[in-house]
């Protein structure tokens, strides 16, 4: 099983931006497909956006659309997230995720999340 570590959360104001990293170990991630996910306080996760495994296709929500971005580096086995106009309602909990398998119903499994890293938004 992979290990994932988030980092680069932090204080922002509205407008503002922010990158994500999510690194592994225990396994290459050039294996699995990856994705973000985020949790509001009092709010189920939800889904933010993934990334195929080569890094060829991605796929957003769309609250998030058009303002993040997901990348790869498979050489450094490390998956980003950048984040630019953020808003106050970005103001989250955000996992990483590996080996994010996504059914053609809209349901998902995941074979492991990161502990999660803290992004907060001022207005």
């Amino acid at each position: 099983q992979v290990q994932l570590v988030e980092s680069g959360g932090g204080l922002v104001q509205d407008g503002g931006s922010l990158r994500l990293s999510c690194a592994a170990s225990g396994r290459t991630l050039s294996s699995y497909a990856m994705g973000w996910f985020r949790q509001a306080p009092g709010k189920e996760r939800e889904f933010v956006g993934r990334i195929s495994r080569s890094g060829g296709a991605t796929y957003y929500a769309n609250s998030v659309r058009g303002r993040f971005t997901i990348s790869r580096d498979n050489a450094k086995n490390t998956v980003y997230l950048q984040m630019t106009s953020l808003k106050p309602e970005d103001t989250a909990v955000y996992y990483c995720a590996a080996d994010l398998q996504w059914a053609s119903d809209d349901t998902y499994s995941v074979g492991s999340w990161g502990q999660g890293t803290q992004v907060t938004v001022s207005s």
